[in-house]
């Protein structure tokens, strides 16, 4: 039976494509998580993924993530109750979230049933018409990470939090007319 928590997680994957139907794997997934208040509570998921194949270098050059780097992680298999513990009953929040559950529950072998809140798709609502990625909502946001123990996909998630609280904050106010 799922509970619902009023925590939250905030997070991001790394791969190596675009397709876990075509044998792209994971690579790295990143999770925080969150308070009712958006705050970080200091709970932090994190895991480098043996894909147990190679890598395009195209795909390398976006995040970074070789097979040499990767070789000695566990697999996916080896971090999911971890990771579906640290998830248990929260809502999931990401940039782009679908691209992301499509390789978890392709991983897992079932959808998970976590609420879920797309940050592409309040971002959209915010700035019809305009570039959504993250990178770019990091400039029109101004979003900076002064100092932080992370890089890679968990430096992302913090980019991601900061990117939900200004967007549910520009969507509430266009909600309300203001």
């Amino acid at each position: 039976m799922i509970t619902l928590s009023d925590k939250k997680v905030v997070m991001t994957t790394e791969t190596t494509g675009f397709s876990p139907e075509e044998g792209h794997k994971l690579v790295e997934i990143a999770a925080i998580e969150i308070d009712e208040n958006d705050i970080q509570t200091g709970a932090v998921f994190h895991a480098y993924i043996n894909p147990s194949r190679s890598i395009p270098k195209e795909v390398v050059a976006v995040h970074g993530l070789n097979r040499k780097f990767l070789k000695n992680y566990p697999t996916f298999d080896d971090y999911k109750d971890r990771f579906l513990h640290f998830i248990d009953g929260k809502e999931l929040i990401s940039q782009n979230i679908k691209f992301d559950l499509k390789f978890i529950n392709y991983e897992l072998g079932f959808e998970l049933p976590n609420k879920i809140t797309d940050t592409l798709e309040m971002a959209k609502k915010a700035f019809p018409g305009q570039r959504n990625s993250l990178f770019h909502l990091r400039k029109r946001l101004n979003i900076k990470i002064k100092k932080s123990p992370y890089n890679g996909a968990l430096l992302d998630t913090l980019q991601i939090i900061e990117a939900y609280k200004k967007l549910k904050d520009i969507n509430e106010r266009l909600k309300n007319g203001k």
